[in-house]
């Protein structure tokens, strides 16, 4: 049975180790702030594990973001030091001029490119403010590729990525975060459908699958099974030609 408690004092104790041996004192941890469990949950972890001072929360809208009220809420409840850097304007400038340069732009490109920008941000402030970039991925994701390599899939240190989406709800019920960060429903901030809707399944379905290898329905186990297999890429190191081997 899942220890939250235990995980959540694992977690901290391994992210303030990870500072100790890994960055100079006073070194932030820069999070990307949806106000969603993932980045809501690493927030509190950091700011448990570090201090809240040393923990920077940037909002990226795309835009106009709907539910950003959430996010500022996130970082005032945590008295967290946060910014806001819109990220629409730069996205619609490169697709605007690759598309002067004849490319037809597609759902891969106007998918994943937005994740890279904001990744991209978050290094340029992590540089300024002198920090390093926390990934907020989670184990369900990852498992069937729902990220961007390089996107939301990269940064310095990944506290999440071993827990399923039950797991991390769960820490964030032991950090006493509201279920208004816990249980936001997922969205892609692109096509306005939820995460769920966009791959099929319901997250408990494939946190079944992937703790317990079980999934009743055999086409949702097929397509897991797919995604997992096509998407590996993703969360293993890159291949590399070595002299010599």
């Amino acid at each position: 049975m899942f220890d939250a408690k235990k995980v959540k004092a694992q977690i901290v104790a391994w992210i303030a180790d990870y500072f100790k041996n890994n960055a100079d004192a006073g070194t932030k941890a820069v999070i990307g702030i949806s106000g969603g469990k993932d980045s809501s949950v690493t927030a509190a972890l950091c700011a448990e594990a570090l201090g809240s001072d040393r923990v920077m929360g940037v909002l990226l809208p795309q835009g106009k973001q709907h539910d950003i009220d959430v996010a500022y809420e996130l970082c005032q409840t945590l008295g967290i030091p946060h910014i806001e850097i819109n990220t629409g304007d730069p996205v619609r400038a490169l697709y605007d001029n690759m598309e002067k340069s004849g490319l037809v732009l597609n759902d891969i490109a106007t998918f994943n490119t937005p994740a890279r920008i904001r990744m991209s941000v978050l290094y340029a402030v992590s540089g300024i403010v002198g920090g390093r970039v926390a990934n907020t991925s989670n184990l369900s994701e990852d498992w069937v590729g729902y990220a961007t390599k390089f996107g939301d899939s990269a940064g310095d240190f990944s506290p999440l990525c071993d827990l399923t989406v039950a797991e991390i709800k769960a820490v964030g019920r032991e950090l006493s975060l509201s279920s208004k960060f816990i249980d936001k429903t997922p969205i892609d901030g692109l096509c306005g459908r939820t995460d769920e809707e966009n791959l099929g399944f319901t997250y408990e379905v494939l946190d079944r699958y992937i703790r317990e290898g079980i999934c009743d329905d055999a086409a949702v186990k097929e397509k897991i099974d797919r995604l997992h297999r096509a998407n590996l890429h993703k969360i293993t190191p890159m291949p590399a030609f070595r002299l010599g081997e």
